[in-house]
């Protein structure tokens, strides 16, 4: 494993908002579950790079 915590850290962040959008959109908020996949979409792309 990295010894990078920030990695880690964005990595998990990325999940954690993966759990928001799958949340968000069972609720029907469509613009929060979209907001939310952006902010995966970035979290893990900068975990991946930090790596």
């Amino acid at each position: 494993m990295t010894e990078n915590w920030t990695s880690a850290v964005m990595m998990f962040l990325g999940l954690f908002l993966i759990g928001g959008v799958v949340s968000l959109g069972k609720q029907g908020m469509k613009l929060g579950a979209t907001v939310c996949a952006v902010g995966a979409a970035m979290a893990i792309t900068a975990g991946v790079m930090w790596w």
